[in-house]
């Protein structure tokens, strides 16, 4: 049982948390993470990379010169790759990167991530993030007041346009609902910072499922 404090948006104590690692997998599937990260870094490949191949360049197919008698190296056409102007010799070629996996996997992956997090004391819990109008600066004094100084992932439990506007500019630090968590952002991150309700939320959604 991991027991996991709650703190305010001064960085004061208000209340605890007891986390069973059973609700998250039990333990870390590390194999099953790195699969997740490799796919999460795949999908974020654009693949559109392209080069001209000899096919594709302009000029004659025709010999430039008799292969004997002329004294000079023998040559082809002039499109091929080792002459100016020629195609590339091993031309690039759009291709899609993409991964994927089944979904229940997917899911495991994050429990895991979250779990990994949890175990190294990177996850802290706030009471709640409400603002009436986007502030940069009180966002920032929030996270100075709860000792994250590292890039963190902001995860609450719905979408808050406030809540956005005021991290939109704090570097390295990016807001997410529970319902878009996947593994590959929680790795990317050294520091979660959840919402009461956003945690409770993962919470029952795995206890949930589950049953």
């Amino acid at each position: 049982m991991i027991k996991l404090a709650v703190y305010n948006t001064d960085g004061q104590e208000v209340e605890s948390l007891k986390v069973d690692e059973a609700v998250l997998g039990g333990s870390v599937r590390y194999s099953l993470l790195k699969q997740a990260v490799v796919m999460y870094h795949a999908n974020k490949r654009v693949g559109t990379a392209a080069t001209k191949s000899r096919s594709m360049v302009a000029g004659s197919d025709r010999k430039l010169f008799r292969q004997k008698g002329t004294g000079n190296a023998r040559v082809g056409n002039i499109r091929t790759g080792k002459r100016k102007g020629g195609g590339v010799t091993f031309a690039k070629t759009p291709r899609d990167f993409s991964k994927s996996m089944p979904k229940k996997q997917r899911r495991l992956a994050m429990n895991s991530a979250i779990l990994a997090k949890l175990l190294r004391s990177d996850v802290v819990v706030v009471d709640g993030l409400n603002f009436d109008k986007p502030k940069t600066k009180d966002f920032a004094g929030i996270l100075g007041n709860l000792k994250i100084d590292r890039s963190c992932l902001v995860t609450v439990s719905s979408e808050n346009v406030n809540l956005y506007k005021s991290a939109n500019n704090i570097p390295k630090v990016d807001v997410m609902p529970v319902s878009e968590l996947n593994a590959g952002d929680i790795c990317r991150h050294r520091k979660m910072l959840f919402t009461k309700e956003a945690f409770l939320d993962v919470l029952n959604r795995e206890q949930t499922s589950g049953n």
